[in-house]
């Protein structure tokens, strides 16, 4: 029982912003438990949802042994990563017998063909698309990675908007454009654009010293992101929704400490 006066505490997106992570950064402390324990473990770790991959972890062949270890567990598929422009319509069918509700797509920039060509044929392929996440109820959300195809800010809201589908919009990576530009200005452009959150650290120091990739090497809330400033424009936007963990694998002391600098960074 609190003492009198005491009151729980509660950050400024606490109960609006859910935690999942990626089930990569999970395999290496799971490999010797079922999916059940592992998704077990996974809350007990403080996440409540798991987004897997497209591209190695579910297929249509084994998605009945991840719809059950989601059930029994509670852990939540809330989406899914890997989506390709050749087979958009069978992830976004995947994704619905799991259970989620997104869809994490890369576009690909094939740099051999004209940039236009790339714009045009992407900005068609996902208007294609569209029609049927719609009918499915998923969203298609296109990531900023570093491929070099969409990595300004006003060209990735330009691109959701020729698209012009509230089924299509942006996956939005606080630590990926740290390379390009600044976390709370993708979140000014973007707003509502943004439907769902990767979560990781960049820091520019190492990043200009050890080589780019090397900046991903911080904990969260250690690196060279303005996470009040973040928090300010999703505030901003009256953001609600997912938000996943995408940094390396770990044992579950680690990814417990994940969870626990999530709280930290997004003031959960």
């Amino acid at each position: 029982m609190l003492a009198p006066g005491a009151e729980l505490y509660a950050g400024q997106f606490t109960g609006k912003i859910r935690k999942s992570l990626k089930w990569g950064m999970a395999q290496k402390a799971a490999k010797d438990m079922t999916l059940v324990e592992a998704f077990k473990k996974l809350r007990a770790c403080g996440f409540e949802g798991v987004e897997p991959s497209l591209l190695g972890h579910v297929t249509v062949e084994n998605a009945d042994e991840w719809i059950a270890a989601s059930k029994e567990s509670g852990l939540i598929i809330d989406g899914t990563v890997g989506g390709r422009s050749d087979g958009l319509e069978v992830g976004i069918d995947l994704t619905k017998k799991l259970g989620g509700d997104s869809m994490l797509v890369v576009l690909a920039y094939p740099q051999d063909q004209p940039l236009q060509q790339t714009w045009d044929s992407s900005v068609k392929r996902m208007k294609e698309a569209a029609v049927h996440a719609e009918k499915q109820g998923i969203k298609v959300l296109i990531e900023n990675v570093w491929n070099t195809f969409l990595i300004s800010a006003y060209d990735m809201a330009r691109f959701i908007d020729e698209v012009g589908s509230p089924w299509v919009q942006v996956h939005f990576d606080i630590g990926n454009m740290m390379r390009w530009g600044v976390a709370e200005h993708w979140a000014q452009v973007l707003g509502k654009r943004s439907v769902k959150l990767d979560v990781k650290e960049y820091d520019l120091d190492r990043a200009m010293n050890e080589g780019m990739r090397k900046g991903f090497d911080k904990p969260l809330g250690e690196g060279s992101i303005n996470w009040p400033a973040v928090r300010t424009e999703l505030a901003k936007i009256n953001y609600t929704g997912w938000a996943a963990a995408e940094v390396k694998a770990g044992d579950w002391d680690y990814l417990a400490d994940v969870a626990k600098r999530m709280d930290r960074v997004l003031d959960l």
